[in-house]
């Protein structure tokens, strides 16, 4: 099978490394040097191009900027070939190039096939192509979430489905939860609002406003009111204008406007018919005469109207004075009032107001609605929960024993792996489900908590690892795990930073061979320091220094051969010479090599 390989790094201006070439190949590559020698950065290297954190500290002393390129082959139809495809990276004869730069200013720039990417698109790459454990890996499997997710990742598909439609559910509950609390707790201020609607709506529909009424009431007061202090101070102007255009029927002999532009028309039209000019103004006269009388009309009207009504005055004013109450309660602002348009803004507010308390109003029915969606949803949750659960405890029984297998095959002989599904009692029932026939908290991913325990020996009680699994069996575990992923869930590249730190003696000499077994089905990368873990690889790689510190382009080598055999001497006895270290060391090979990895 046609697997996604890491074939060659190169690292310049990182730590202590100067300008390194790290070539890699498919199986088991042992990564080995002296301490500080620069080991750790082929792990840091490998991190940055898979979306890892940029730090200004990794960048060499005294340079501007610090570079990690890598080439991986990736086999047509790759998952990830697919992706960076997506993001406009071209592929350079089925390998994909990833580089990555970060600046002493700890500025970071991120390519692939070419192309300037986001860093999130490496991370996403690295979930198809490489898994990735250290130290800070060990400390994380203590925590119950990593556990969790290990024994989910494990379970596959018979826990992935069931936990999509438990997360569904329940943030669809979270979400009805949330309206329904925020209808309940409000639900006294929300009915002291719809009072308070409810009495204005009602005090408007009493007064029954139209729409500008206030500006014909304020114009019929201004009249109302002029006519009885013009009719306390004598004639009205009204009456002495259409006196002098019509004359006053009291006085025959007095001389009237009408009649005077009267005479002078009809003196005119005697004459017209001798002269044009005075024709045009006989005419213009003819019109003058009918406008004065239209005006002297008009004014008659408005006369005989004009009496003083203190009683339609009075209404107006209450009317007004109802309106502006009502007005200044509820309606427009200044602007709105002056200009006549109060009643207007007052009828809009009515309408708003009206639609809101229809809404208040139907809080309660809301407010069941939720109520039945939500008892509901929580009896749909129980069932989910425990379908969860139940694929859980199927899987939990299948990985313990799958792992406990590895570690008889890692020098722990009589070591046992538990794994443990545990339910919290909720601490009010309003705050659980109903699962297993208890109340029970439950949270995004489901009601399960999920716990590796440890049984060192026959007969000993099976503790959490956190408490009971020193450095070296806890770094047993993860590789034990790690092998029985590699059987269900399997990634192309294995990159293992010091997984055997804490192990020596035959428990080395098994984690190598785990290792080597691991290399059968994908690429295994391990920085070690244990030479019976190095002795399994199928090609060793030595990190050296110069004698200023640093580590240049010919400072990683691969070594084979009699160069193997020194260094494994070096890394067993701190020396090469030593005719003893060189014994052991050659011991390792043919132990390894009759285990079925060649020396």
């Amino acid at each position: 099978m046609v697997v996604s390989v890491l074939e060659e790094m190169r690292i310049k201006d990182l730590g202590v490394i100067d300008d390194a070439i790290v070539e890699l190949s498919t199986g088991f590559t042992a990564v080995t040097g002296e301490t500080g020698a620069g080991k750790t950065m082929v792990v840091t290297s490998l991190g940055l191009l898979l979306g890892g954190r940029a730090d200004a500290a990794l960048v060499r002393a005294g340079a501007a900027t610090a570079v990690v390129e890598g080439r991986i082959s990736l086999p047509p139809g790759a998952p990830a070939a697919h992706r960076a495809e997506e993001a406009g990276a071209e592929l350079d004869e089925g390998a994909l190039l990833i580089s990555r730069t970060v600046s002493a200013e700890g500025r970071s720039r991120a390519y692939v096939g070419g192309r300037s990417v986001p860093a999130g698109l490496l991370t996403e790459l690295a979930d198809e192509l490489v898994a990735v454990h250290g130290q800070t890996d060990q400390q994380g499997l203590l925590r119950p979430a990593r556990q969790r997710e290990a024994l989910d990742r494990y379970a596959g598909e018979a826990v992935a489905g069931p936990l999509t439609g438990y997360r569904e559910a329940y943030r669809r509950l979270r979400d009805v939860s949330a309206e329904l609390a925020e209808l309940t707790t409000l639900a006294r201020e929300r009915m002291q609002e719809a009072d308070l609607l409810r009495f204005g709506l009602e005090e408007i529909a009493a007064a029954e406003p139209r729409p500008g009424e206030d500006g014909e009431l304020a114009a019929e007061a201004a009249r109302l009111g002029h006519a009885e202090a013009l009719a306390s101070a004598g004639p009205p102007p009204a009456a002495t204008a259409h006196g002098a255009l019509a004359g006053d029927p009291a006085d025959p002999s007095g001389v009237d406007a009408g009649e005077l532009v009267g005479g002078a028309h009809r003196a005119l039209e005697a004459v017209r018919g001798h002269d044009p000019a005075l024709a045009e103004l006989a005419d213009r006269l003819a019109e003058v005469h009918i406008l004065l009388s239209d005006v002297a009309g008009e004014l008659a009207s408005y006369a005989d109207g004009l009496d003083a009504d203190p009683l339609r005055l009075a209404a107006v004013e209450e009317r007004r004075a109802t309106l502006a109450h009502l007005i200044r309660k509820y309606g427009g602002g200044p602007e709105e009032t002056a200009a006549g348009d109060g009643c207007s803004a007052l009828l809009v507010w009515a309408e708003g107001s009206a639609a809101r308390l229809a809404e208040l109003e139907g809080d309660d029915e809301r407010i069941a609605e939720l109520t039945a969606e939500r008892d509901a949803l929580r009896a749909e949750l129980s069932v989910l929960a425990q379908r969860l659960s139940d694929a859980r405890a199927e899987a939990a029984k299948r990985f313990g024993e799958a792992v406990t297998e590895e570690l008889t095959q890692l020098a722990m002989a009589h070591a046992r792996i538990e794994v443990a599904l545990r339910h919290t009692d909720a601490a009010l029932p309003a705050e659980g489900i109903e699962v297993g026939g208890r109340t029970v908290a439950y949270g995004p991913h489901g009601v399960d908590e999920v716990e590796l325990l440890l049984a060192p020996h026959p007969g000993a009680t099976a503790r959490p690892i956190a408490k009971g699994a020193s450095g070296g069996e806890l770094s047993r575990v993860m590789l034990a795990i790690e092998v029985v992923f590699a059987g269900s869930a399997p990634v192309p590249t294995y990159l293992f930073d010091e997984v055997d730190a804490g192990v020596g003696g035959k428990a080395a000499v098994e984690i190598g061979r785990r290792l080597a077994k691991l290399a059968d089905s994908a690429q295994v990368v391990v920085v070690t320091h244990l030479p019976q873990v190095a002795a399994f690889a199928d090609r060793h790689l030595v990190v050296e220094k110069t004698s200023d510190g640093s580590v240049t382009r010919s400072g990683v080598q691969s070594v084979h051969g009699e160069g193997r055999v020194r260094e494994l001497s070096r890394m067993l006895a701190g020396q090469e010479d030593s005719a003893l270290a060189r014994a052991h060391a050659e011991e390792l090979l043919a132990t390894a090599a009759r285990l079925g990895r060649r020396g």
